[in-house]
């Protein structure tokens, strides 16, 4: 009897366990569910190599959607192009206790074209599936291959990309003969498993237990908390294309094989040349010259097939068709100044990217091509994508990096220019005409330069109805009218902007018996938004280093004297210093503010540090002046 008891109790906990079922979410440690979104309950990688053009990839993995955060990691998308084919698509979605309640096939995915934004042509294609189901939580699982037959990189492993993600566990499974020579990088501390398996090495990084951090605030990234390893061939064949790429040297040296050819122009091109040029007295004049030119009458539009996605089209092509992308438009630019007489190299960048690893060379560092052109005192950099930035100018994505010149006797590794904080400047005049209502008008004439005329190019470039809505929206001055606005880049060799505003504010400054109240800093205001975080773990870093210069000019209403105004405020430390100051003169009271904000970057122990300089600016701009009646 005990014992058809004890069988039943096994059969019991037997279909409970069935019943809890392999993804179930209590089965997740407490301490994954912490700040979490999603959890990867198990991530399989294995990328093995066949031979310098060819490979197979194998993936698996498993996500349980937490709640509705964390949905958009529900969809599994995949891209694919001519040279690789994705096959074994599998798919199920899980309920909370882990019970299975749809498998999806091959046939449930749709396919579709994936060219990206600004481009005509791609051979990209992307397989989709969307997890439509909004009973949280829930787990989806998918797996898949792709066969490779052309190569130009390897896959990178990153565990937890993101914030809000914790990992159970994950794994990347590396396969190359042992006669092919490859390279890698990986997280501090992360092991290397490595073993010969008959004629092939086999490495291995795994990770397990990675809990989610909650989102950052200016963090430059997860890469200094969790595991990653990339991967980068030393030799690949792509497209009929060969390519040893040990070095950055020999990458460049593929580069310039690829682009040497498709420099020629028609002789009417190079007649059209010689005309702009005719009456230029420098070599710099050429340049700009030639650069408006090119900025008038050719457009941006990408163009990536197999190799035209690294090798230019002709300038031949580009000169007739008026088109092209980073690469087409840069290798135009070149033509154009060789006819000139003019020498100047491509430049392989990573936009917006970090810059290039001098000890790591891979095709994965780069996205974007740009101009560079010595000259007998100093070196011009052109981003040839833009229709409206100035010669020399290549915008903040562009500066500061480390990138890849490319030459006859191969690549060269070089810096683009720094934009410091007070190359990227605003400057600020306002005039401020008080009533003794508490009303004004107001005039402000602004100036933005650089990284700052950047952010400002798409305002200048807006309807006039766009402008205003946005002005309506930016300004914390009440009850405004706005009278009349200008924006304008008065000298297009300058990246420089200049905006005029004319508004009128129906109440201004508050009363109080017969006392106005003046809030002194009226446009610019250090917003108090950042908070303490305790124990934070990621860098951190502002987009950019900048100036701002602010004067704004009080005419004290008739019948009125100034009663009050606040002492002078200097903060100074390691992130920017500020000063603010205000005096009356005549009948007048000026406030002068300035702010110099570094970009450097922090570890994550200075945050706290970093938020207690931003609280004094803010109370430092929250001063009031206090007007009283005479």
């Amino acid at each position: 009897m005990k014992k058809i008891i004890f069988m039943a109790i096994l059969g019991f906990a037997s279909l409970q366990l069935n019943a809890q079922g392999i993804y179930d979410i209590s089965k997740i440690p407490v301490e994954l569910l912490e700040n979490a979104r999603i959890v990867v309950r198990n991530e399989e990688l294995t990328y093995e190599v066949k031979g310098p053009g060819s490979a197979i990839q194998q993936y698996k993995t498993a996500v349980t959607i937490l709640n509705k955060s964390g949905e958009g990691s529900s969809n599994l998308v995949e891209y694919y192009d001519n040279f690789s084919n994705i096959s074994n698509l599998k798919a199920s979605l899980y309920d909370a206790k882990g019970q299975k309640i749809k498998e999806y096939r091959a046939a449930d995915f749709k396919d579709r074209s994936a060219v990206s934004n600004g481009s005509m042509y791609e051979d990209s294609r992307v397989k989709y599936l969307e997890f439509l189901h909004t009973t949280f939580p829930y787990t989806i699982e998918y797996s898949y291959e792709i066969d490779y037959k052309g190569i130009l990189s390897y896959p990178s492993w990153f565990a937890a990309a993101g914030f809000g993600m914790a990992v159970e566990k994950s794994s990347y499974t590396f396969k190359i003969p042992k006669e092919l020579s490859f390279k890698y990088l990986h997280s501090k501390d992360l092991k290397t498993d490595s073993i010969l398996v008959k004629d092939k090495m086999e490495y291995k990084w795994s990770c397990s237990s990675i809990p989610a951090l909650d989102s950052e605030p200016l963090s430059t990234g997860l890469k200094t908390v969790n595991p990653w390893v990339t991967v980068a061939p030393n030799q690949f064949e792509y497209d009929h294309s060969k390519a040893n790429i040990e070095n950055w040297k020999n990458l460049g040296s593929w580069m310039y094989e690829l682009s040497k050819n498709s420099q020629v122009l028609s002789e009417p091109a190079k007649a059209k040349v010689q005309n702009i040029v005719k009456t230029a007295g420098s070599a710099e004049e050429k340049v700009s010259l030639l650069y408006k030119y090119l900025q008038e009458n050719t457009r941006y539009v990408g163009v990536q097939l197999g190799i035209g996605g690294f090798q230019p089209i002709s300038a031949e092509k580009v000169s007739s068709v008026n088109y092209g992308d980073c690469k087409g438009l840069s290798n135009y630019m070149k033509s154009l100044l060789e006819e000139a007489g003019i020498k100047s190299n491509l430049v392989v960048i990573g936009n917006g990217m970090p810059s290039l690893n001098r000890k790591y060379a891979s095709m994965n560092q780069a996205n974007h091509m740009i101009l560079c052109v010595p000259m007998a005192k100093d070196t011009t950099w052109l981003e040839c994508t833009s229709n409206y930035s100035p010669a020399g100018f290549i915008g903040n994505n562009n500066s500061g990096r480390t990138v890849l010149l490319v030459t006859a006797d191969g690549g060269k590794l070089v810096e683009t220019p720094i934009l410091k904080p007070e190359h990227n400047y605003m400057h600020s005049i306002t005039k401020v005409n008080l009533n003794e209502e508490g009303s004004a008008e107001i005039q402000i004439d602004t100036k933005y330069a650089n990284a700052q005329y950047e952010d400002q190019l798409g305002m200048m470039l807006s309807e006039p109805i766009n402008q205003r809505k946005r002005i309506m929206n930016s300004f914390s001055i009440p009850n405004i009218e706005i009278t009349s606005l200008n924006y304008t880049q008065p000298d297009k060799t300058l990246p420089v902007i200049n905006s005029s505003i004319q508004l009128k504010s129906s109440q201004l400054m508050t009363k109080g018996a017969d006392k106005l109240f003046l809030t002194l800093n009226l446009l610019n205001r250090v917003e108090n938004t950042l908070a303490v975080i305790e124990n934070r773990r990621t860098p951190f870093a502002v987009k950019y280093g900048y100036m701002d210069e602010d004067e704004v000019i009080y005419t004290i209403p008739k019948g009125f004297k100034v009663e009050f105004i606040p002492k002078d405020v200097t903060v100074d430390s390691e992130f920017g210093k500020y000063t603010a100051t205000s005096v009356v003169k005549d009948n007048t009271l000026i406030y002068t503010r300035k702010i110099v904000i570094s970009n450097k970057t922090y570890p994550a122990e200075k945050y706290n540090d970093y938020v207690a300089f931003r609280k004094k600016l803010y109370q430092a701009d929250k001063q009031k002046s206090i007007l009283a009646k005479i």
